[in-house]
């Protein structure tokens, strides 16, 4: 018999609860941009107190924060053991995008419509630092006979990038998990994602006075050269296809442009900046390699143009490291008894801060509370929302994974 019956059915018992305690992480602001997120974990930090876990406040230098563009940030850590085994790091994000324009609910009102909660954050991913917490509380209560330890990472850096982050508790020795799961965004379970390429592109010229523009060197008809070639190459990029289920093509996006100094001047100066989202098939060395010799070539078409281009991030894709496929297996076989469909696995097209538990030789999945889709989300836009029976679910397939894998005979 399986025992973990009664697992489910405690994690069944604490729904209002859960729903509670999402919503005020909700109403919590905790925007990146500007990034001063240190009241939202202390907020957090008290709400988990509050349901019995012993909380470790690990507040990042001032000076490395600010390094990377934030006001505050404070990391924080729970660890419960079960006694000796793996260590299994379940890493969620407090900080969230700003809301932006077109909601029609409060985005910070956590307000409830037709079984759906919307909010900013509600989603990503507020609601798994809300499911991992009460999936664990779950399986201290549950008295299963489990060996090994569980650690939650409640990070707030994952949308500047995850360097004082996930990528500073592993640096500093902080944590160091034989495994680990991350914020999800769907059904699926994640194991793969894209990488990706900021570049700044800055086309120098000369300024000359409008009425004699021969006498000088037009930054931004070279950046328009700069720019055919870069939209020549996303053209040819929807034909590179990865092997990977869910990621499909590279991306390149010209998100930023400015440049000119008045409307009679010829401008001197131009600057671009890039997106070019790197598929787990591809060299990121290689594709940053090749645009820089783009940009440079297509910049010659204006004589005397010169180009700087400086790398902004690299964050590198995500592929499957030995021991991923062990949470995979247990995390899909859960998720498919709980939703009563097939639940498989799947590559995704953006990225994450899971890369870094990847690039210190951590093996890491994505799963978490979310709908079918991203898209049925509104992640990153307005009215981002999330089904409350999905919490409830996203939780009960983690706690029971999470027995599987810590499980000794159950």
């Amino acid at each position: 018999m399986d025992k973990t019956s009664d697992l489910a059915a405690l994690i069944d018992t604490d729904s209002a609860p859960r729903e509670a305690f999402l919503a005020k992480l909700v109403r919590q602001p905790s925007d990146n941009p500007p990034g001063d997120c240190a009241a939202h974990a202390r907020l957090t930090a008290g709400l988990l107190e509050e349901l019995g876990f012993r909380v470790e406040r690990h507040e990042v230098p001032a000076a490395l924060v600010a390094a990377h563009g934030m006001v505050s940030c404070i990391n924080l850590i729970v660890r419960h053991s079960f006694g000796p085994g793996r260590t299994i790091a379940l890493n969620a994000h407090g900080d969230v995008v700003p809301p932006g324009e077109g909601w029609s609910a409060d985005p910070y009102g956590a307000e409830i419509h037709e079984g759906w909660m919307y909010g900013r954050g509600v989603a990503v991913s507020k609601s798994d630092i809300c499911s991992y917490a009460f999936a664990l509380k779950a399986l201290k209560q549950s008295g299963l006979p489990l060996r090994g330890t569980i650690e939650l990472h409640i990070t707030y850096d994952e949308e500047t990038g995850g360097e004082i982050g996930p990528a500073w508790l592993l640096a500093e020795g902080i944590t160091r998990p034989d495994c680990a799961i991350a914020a999800g965004f769907s059904y699926n379970v994640v194991t793969a994602h894209n990488g990706c390429l900021h570049l700044e592109v800055t086309v120098l010229g000369r300024s000359a006075h409008a009425a004699k523009p021969e006498t000088g060197i037009d930054a931004l008809k070279a950046a328009t050269a700069v720019l055919n070639a870069l939209y020549a190459e996303r053209d040819r990029l929807k034909e590179q296809v990865s092997a990977i289920a869910g990621i499909g093509a590279p991306g390149l996006t010209v998100g930023l442009i400015s440049g000119g100094i008045n409307t009679n001047v010829v401008p001197d100066k131009v600057t671009l900046r890039l997106d070019r989202r790197i598929t787990p098939d591809e060299n990121p060395e290689a594709v940053e390699a090749g645009l820089r010799a783009l940009i440079a070539q297509a910049v010659t078409a204006v004589s005397g143009a010169r180009v700087e281009t400086r790398r902004i991030l690299l964050a590198l894709p995500l592929t499957p490291l030995a021991g991923s496929d062990m949470l995979a297996k247990a995390l899909t076989r859960r998720a498919t008894e709980v939703f009563g469909e097939v639940i498989g696995t799947t590559g995704v097209p953006l990225y994450t801060d899971a890369r870094h538990y990847a690039a210190a030789g951590v093996p890491i999945v994505l799963y978490g509370a979310g709908p079918r889709s991203i898209e049925e989300a509104n992640a990153h836009r307005a009215d981002e929302r999330l089904p409350l029976a999905d919490l409830h679910r996203a939780t009960k397939v983690v706690a029971l994974a999470l027995a599987d894998l810590l499980g000794e005979a159950i």
